[in-house]
Parts: structure tokens; sequence; C-alpha cells
């Protein structure tokens, strides 16, 4: 009988969860997580609403004395937010189940067999229109009669009836909202190790091949041997690592943008929905309602009740121009990207208008972005290897970081999709 191969995955996001699940059936899998077990926020967030009165809120990175599992960095006029912990971003996402593997199809990449393998496994639904409130109601009726076509959106949701708390972006506290957590668990119920707290820093390459993986689990410096190792870190994280490790990557980040065009209806309460619950696609981005956090907190232009906010949300696909390393980040936004944003702009302030507000009433929200990716990019040549001839033959990403270019739209299920392609090739290879 042969011997079982080894595999460190390092993250346990969409991708890490994703791989780390499938491959335990037929490896020995190490996850390591720069984390720990993520703790949604249980209390209401506008409880804390008194607190802006204080003034102690001035800097969007002080978002984690709310919820330590939020990193938020700031890049040129933009807010970068990424989870950190058990489950990754997944956690502090909004549920979104969307397929957005157009750009994959492009270069030849047919995940249509992975796509129906999630279907199937997890608990994708559309079924939560039946209990929107009335202020979702309205909204939906005003992008359609703008001809905007909004569809509800995919959920990962255990039941489609959820408690409508709001809390889908900072932790499902009644875990109706699946994330990736349950794929870990399962993993380590088939014998996974789950090694927490321990950041990845640089991997140890000699020639064509990995010979270990170096991490810091709090001041001590630890060291992992493995046959193969998938990198999962995320967008953010992934392209930091293999710089370190002497692996160059492109400078091709793109993040998908995020803004808000905000107004006051008293009383409206989007803010006690599920968030997103549908959106309209345009060309280069997309529009739904979202009620922004980083926004509410910290931009002074957000100063009104949560309750009596209504907003929508412009989630924009950005040219492939930045990078990342352990200096920070670097993202500039094109004349292409201010297009494409002053276009979604316009679009939200019609919403707005049918809606009975007037332009002079609207307010915008905090540029942000969560959706960090392409720095190694796929291509037609490496989408059959799922592979790019940078890496040592033992080392794979299945992240973000291989997207083509942005979707912009939620990634999740689509990264899902891409690991288990990734686990496919791996298990190919023996």
């Amino acid at each position: 009988m042969s011997r079982r191969k080894s595999v460190i995955v390092v993250g346990t996001g969409a991708g890490g969860a994703a791989i780390a699940n499938d491959l335990q059936n037929d490896h020995d899998v190490t996850i390591l997580e720069a984390g720990g077990t993520f703790k949604p926020l249980s209390i209401p967030i506008d409880t804390f609403a008194g607190f802006r009165k204080t003034g102690l809120f001035l800097d969007e990175r002080m978002i984690r004395l709310l919820l330590p599992s939020m990193q938020v960095r700031k890049a040129d006029t933009m807010v970068m937010v990424n989870g950190i912990g058990v489950g990754g971003t997944t956690t502090l996402a909004t549920g979104n189940a969307v397929r957005c593997d157009q750009n994959l199809r492009a270069i030849g990449l047919d995940l249509d067999s992975e796509f129906e393998e999630l279907y199937s496994r997890l608990p994708i639904t559309t079924e939560h229109e039946k209990y929107w409130n009335p202020a979702t109601r309205e909204m939906f009726s005003a992008f359609e009669a703008l001809g905007f076509d909004p569809k509800p959106t995919p959920k990962f949701l255990r039941q489609a009836h959820c408690a409508n708390c709001g809390h889908c972006a900072i932790g499902c506290p009644t875990d109706f909202k699946w994330d990736t957590r349950d794929l870990v668990s399962e993993a380590v119920r088939k014998g996974a190790r789950l090694i927490t707290d321990c950041r990845v820093t640089d991997l140890e390459v000699a020639g064509r091949t990995i010979h270990a993986v170096n991490a810091r689990q709090g001041v001590r410096k630890v060291r992992f041997e493995a046959d193969m190792v998938v990198l999962t870190a995320g967008g953010f994280g992934t392209p930091v690592i293999l710089k370190n490790s002497g692996i160059p990557c492109e400078k091709t980040l793109f993040v998908d943008p995020v803004l808000c065009v905000a107004a006051v209806r008293k009383d409206f309460t989007q803010s006690r929905q599920l968030l997103m619950p549908f959106y309209s696609s345009h060309d280069g981005y997309m529009l739904s309602p979202y009620m922004d956090y980083l926004s509410f907190f910290f931009n002074k232009d957000w100063r009104y009740p949560m309750k009596d906010i209504i907003s929508v949300m412009i989630k924009m696909s950005d040219d492939s121009r930045g990078t990342i390393d352990a200096e920070g980040i670097r993202k500039p936004l094109t004349k292409a990207d201010h297009a494409r944003l002053a276009d979604g702009v316009e679009k939200s302030l019609q919403i707005l208008e049918h809606m009975g507000i007037s332009r002079k009433d609207t307010f915008l929200g905090t540029l942000n972005a969560g959706h960090p990716g392409g720095m190694l990019p796929l291509t037609a040549q490496t989408a059959r290897s799922m592979h790019d001839p940078s890496l040592p033959d033992n080392l794979y990403v299945a992240d973000a970081t291989i997207l083509p270019r942005s979707a912009g739209m939620p990634p999740i299920l689509t990264v899902m999709a891409m690991a288990l392609r990734v686990a496919q090739v791996i298990r190919e290879i023996g």
C-alpha cells in the first residue's frame, strides 16, 4: 500500500477550506491559519452608534476593537478589508454564492463539474426572497422600474428565513449563514491537522522544490515539511509569502472597489435585512442594497441612526494594476476605473431619485475593497495545469491570486471551484 502524501494548506478561507477538505480524502493535510477562532459580534451593531459621538472612532483600522477578525489597511484612496481567523474572509462576507467564472471560461477553463459539486454539497438558495422586508421590496421595485433587471442573490444560507439582524458582514450570530468553517471542521474530522495562530512568513525553495514552510506562532519560529504546499492565504497574503520566498508576482492586483451612495429615509430599516439580497449587473460593476459598516462608524457624512439610512452599493471590476508586499499595498485607480465608478454613482442616484430622494440630500460612503486577487493570474497556457511556471513543482496557489482579472462580483464560490480543480490536478500528478 503506497504512502499517503502530505500536503500543507496555508489559509482556511474559500480556497483553503475547499482544497483541504477535498485532499484529506487521500492525503495527509496540515492546515496553517494565521488567525484564531472566529467569534461574531453578538451585540446589535447599532448599539455602538452612540460611541461615534465620543470621537473614539478616528480611523477605519480601529474597527478591530469591535471585530478582531477584521483586518483593515489603507492604500492610496481606499480602505482594504479582509478576514483573519478560521474561515478567512468568508466569515465576514455577506454569504453571496454568485458564479462569476466568465474570465476563466475566456481562457479555456471549464469548471462546470466543480460548480455542480458545490451546488450539490453546499446550502445555496434564493428562497430568502419571500422573507424580504418592505425596505428591500421597495428598492427591488425601484431597480425594476428603471430597467436594471435585479435578481435575488444566491446565498450560502442554512435556511432561507434568517433572523434579519443585518450582521452578515460582521459574522452571523445565529449561524444561519454558512461559511467555510464547516469545511475546515469536516476536514479535521476526517483527520486533517489544523494549526491556528500560525502566520506563514516564507517558503524554503531549492531549485524546483519547496522543502519547508516557515511560520511564526507568537514569538516562536516554526517549520513544517510536506510533499506538497498549497497557498490559499488570500489575494493580500499569498503574494507577500511568494515575494518573501523569492518568487515574483505580477503588478496586476485588483480589489473590486466598493462605494455606497446613501441618503436618509426615516425608519427605513434597510439595516435589518439580509445584506445584498439582490443585485443588478452593469458594464463593469454591480449594484445592490448594502449597509456599509465602515462608512457608518468612520465617515462623518454617515452620522445618522442606522435605521434611517438607505444605501446602494457599487461593486466595481477594477483594472489589474497594483501590487502588495511586506511594505504595503499600492493600488491606483485608472481613468477607466473612475469612469465606471462615476457611472455607478449616477445609476445609484437614479434609484434614490425614483424613491423620492433629492440628489442634493445624498452622500457617499468610504471607498473600500475586500476582493483582492490577480497577482499570479492564470492564462490560456496555464489553465490546464493550474500551475504557473514560476512556481516550484510542488507548490500550487488556489485562491483569488490566480484569477485572470476582476469580475466585479463576489468570488467565494468561484474560488472554491478553482480550488477543487487544483485538488484534482494534485491528485492526478500522484
